[in-house]
């Protein structure tokens, strides 16, 4: 498997936990209030990521370009600053939402940064 599937796929299983752990602890205490954030969390970072890991594992040449790692580290990056916005928005604090916004935004550059990847011309591997 090429390095960068091991990366996407081994942090998107650190965020399921994370989530899991998260919607866990909701469920116990009976408050959802960070339910978007758990979704969000579980949808971008363990769907999402999971899904581009085992599609650079189907495209070994794609996984060996340079945009893969950069699309990585774009999609890794804004789901760090989304979701702890996303957790101050919920919570009431006015200063999340520009944290989410720009999250948001870099996150969605790691997806158009992805479908470049698929669009593009695989290198060839020989």
């Amino acid at each position: 498997m090429p390095r960068i599937s091991q990366m996407f796929i081994g942090t998107a299983v650190i965020y399921v936990i994370v989530g899991m752990i998260g919607g866990i602890i909701m469920g116990a205490q009976q408050d959802f209030t960070l339910a978007p954030a758990h979704a969000h969390l579980n949808l971008i970072g363990w769907v999402s990521l999971a899904l581009m890991g085992f599609y650079y594992n189907a495209n070994p040449a794609k996984a060996a370009s340079r945009l893969a790692l950069i699309q990585f580290w774009v999609s890794t990056v804004g789901l760090w600053i989304m979701i702890p916005g996303l957790v101050l928005t919920l919570r009431g604090a006015p200063a999340g939402e520009p944290i989410v916004i720009l999250g948001s935004l870099i996150t969605l550059i790691g997806m158009v940064l992805f479908a470049a990847s698929i669009f593009r011309k695989a290198p060839s591997l020989r």
